[in-house]
């Protein structure tokens, strides 16, 4: 499976991606005039944070001893989440537009960390990997119900209302 070596560089990419999540979140959020809209990449940023530790704690480097640091610092310059949140931005930035970036990000990133996991021989490394692809999981549902809610869509707890009617 993977070499020490691999296991560290995808550790040590998993966290750095979480922290270009986060700040996606950050900087999407501080755009944000609907509130809700706003609250929904607010929490996602804080979850995000959560997850670089959850890679952090098992980093088989010490290459990155301070990680609040690390997530305190600047947004890294080559962060393919941010580069596509100002293509959003150029082509005029609403919350709809970030929240479907948002919800086709989390899509990958939930497929990459599920390829990963089965790679992965030692099983605490892999079941971190595997708690993270469900907890993007869970990004990508509350994001989209997020989503429906600004297009005027039908909230899933109303769904039976609809139906029955």
């Amino acid at each position: 499976m993977f070499k020490q070596v691999d296991l560290k560089e995808a550790v040590r990419r998993s966290i750095q991606t979480e922290k270009n999540a986060m700040d996606f979140y950050l900087r999407g959020a501080a755009r944000m005039k609907n509130a809700d809209a706003r609250k929904v990449f607010e929490l996602l940023a804080r979850e995000e944070r959560e997850h670089a530790h959850w890679f952090h704690d098992i980093y088989p480097g010490d290459d990155i001893p301070d990680l609040e640091a690390f997530l305190n610092a600047g947004p890294a310059v080559d962060s393919d989440w941010l580069r596509d949140l100002e293509k959003v931005n150029t082509a005029g930035f609403d919350e709809r537009k970030a929240m479907a970036l948002a919800m086709e990000k989390e899509k990958k990133l939930a497929e990459h960390l599920r390829e990963l996991a089965v790679k992965i021989e030692s099983p605490e490394v892999r079941a971190v990997f595997e708690q993270n692809a469900r907890s993007t999981d869970n990004h990508y549902q509350l994001i989209e119900s997020e989503y429906a809610r600004l297009m005027g869509m039908v909230h899933e707890s109303d769904i039976d209302t609809f139906v029955r009617e």
